[in-house]
């Protein structure tokens, strides 16, 4: 029975996705150990270390499939060990005394730390695919809307026109720098470990440096320099990377809420044929995908704290601190899982609506263009005059409901400075976007000759 938000049946799927679940189901852990045993072995043959006929059984037996989970959770619970139930299991499953070479010198610690490396780069790869598509998605949307022009906002209030082109350049630059991130992390993050009871490497003998390396090789990971047991910083660096992840797209969610808000009216997340927003007031259409985004957005960033608080390590090893790695580790994945996944679904459908753009970009009546008509003034009078002036008009067209022209040419100075026609040209908004568009187009270019997208 399942009692979690990442396994219940109503609730899983705002929590994970089906894709990461199998990375992480008590199968595929365990099939990881295994395939650690296996490794382990067929290269220990290779040295001498074990019978090759040993080698190939227990390589041969090791397969989630050909053991009951159900019985080894028992034995776990039973004897309070994470792995021996799992290993007795293997060693039963082997021909004659062949099962006796099973885990021939790695300690607990070897096996699992291995084994959760091994699902992680396989959830990275997930990252990664869903990463470019989201790319490909922010790189569209830069592109088509490059000249659009809307209402920038500081502070939550408007301040000044961009293009909406030129905001999805920011989020496409942002994610550009996570999946450098993501890549540049692999070589220090996907490293499995050898290394014995206590770092040492004595269970394994004199050919311990040999044997790592072509375990490593055999299982697709980098070999450690020294233990790192209890240097828990790579899968703390992992999930900490997938908070910052986690952040932006967290961020973009909310910005898309904010701007499908009935008054502003600028974007929608994709609506489909049933969707319901409420119970009782059949007219909502309530953005559900944003705002489990930023819910889960949220939540990634305490696994974030656990991960970290899961470095603090006594000695040579912790139990206590590697267990917090158990939950936060697993539930990071799931919920980058779905963030990803949820967010390329956003974009792929985001309405964009130009039309409301533009008219909010008239929505102070003027007043968004105050910069603009400041520098206009400033050849004349000087900046701090221009300043004082606008300031001055600002405020009495706003406390007497006036539009802010009409302010502005009721003062003889702008009026001396500034032909009616000259200003009416200043305060078109759709002309004072600055260089956003040649900016979006370098951000384009950047990304393009990276590869990222390819």
């Amino acid at each position: 029975m399942a009692s979690s938000v990442f396994d219940q049946i109503l609730l899983k799927h705002l929590w994970g996705t089906d894709e990461l679940r199998a990375i992480f189901c008590d199968e595929n852990r365990v099939q990881k150990w295994y395939d650690f045993e296996a490794a382990l072995a067929l290269e220990q043959a290779e040295l001498g270390i074990i019978p090759r006929a040993a080698a190939q059984e227990i390589a041969a037996q090791a397969k989630v499939a050909n053991v009951d989970l159900e019985a080894i959770a028992a034995e776990i619970r039973r004897i309070k060990h994470p792995l021996v139930p799992a290993l007795r299991a293997l060693q039963k499953q082997c021909r004659g005394d062949l099962g006796e070479y099973v885990h021939f010198g790695p300690t607990t610690q070897d096996v699992l730390d291995t084994g959760v490396v091994l699902q992680v780069k396989q959830a990275h790869a997930i990252f990664l695919r869903d990463l470019r598509d989201i790319g490909r998605e922010v790189y569209r949307l830069a592109e088509t809307y490059r000249d659009t022009p809307m209402t920038g906002r500081t502070h939550i209030v408007q301040a000044l026109p961009i293009t909406f082109g030129h905001k999805c350049a920011v989020w496409l630059s942002e994610m550009a720098r996570h999946f450098e991130r993501m890549q540049q992390l692999e070589p220090r993050v996907f490293v499995g470990i050898l290394v014995g009871a206590v770092g040492t490497k004595a269970s394994y003998g004199p050919q311990a440096i040999e044997l790592d390396r072509r375990v490593m090789k055999r299982l697709g990971l980098g070999v450690a320099d020294i233990n790192w047991q209890p240097a828990r910083d790579r899968l703390a660096e992992y999930v900490s990377v997938l908070g910052l992840v986690g952040g932006t797209l967290g961020k973009i969610a909310n910005e898309i809420i904010n701007l499908e808000r009935n008054e502003i009216d600028e974007l929608e997340e994709p609506f489909n044929e049933g969707k319901v927003g409420s119970s009782t007031m059949p007219h909502k259409r309530n953005p559900s995908v944003c705002e489990n985004i930023v819910s889960v957005s949220r939540a990634i960033r305490y696994s974030v704290g656990f991960m970290q608080e899961a470095m603090f390590v006594e000695h040579e090893r912790d139990g206590a601190a590697w267990r917090m790695e158990w939950k936060a580790l697993p539930e990071a994945c799931l919920m980058m899982g779905v963030m990803l996944e949820q967010t390329k679904y956003v974009l792929a459908g985001l309405k964009v609506n130009v039309d409301k753009m533009r008219s909010n970009l008239d929505l102070l009546g003027g007043f968004l263009m105050s910069e603009r008509v400041m520098f206009a003034l400033s050849d004349k009078v000087g900046k701090q005059s221009a300043h004082e002036l606008v300031y001055e008009a600002s405020m009495h067209g706003m406390e007497h409901g006036m539009t802010f022209e009409k302010s502005l040419l009721e003062n003889r100075q702008v009026r001396e400075a500034l032909s009616e026609k000259e200003l009416h040209a200043v305060l078109d908004p759709t002309t004072y976007v600055g260089l956003a568009p040649q900016i979006v187009d370098d951000v384009l270019a950047q990304v393009k000759a990276s590869g990222w997208l390819n």
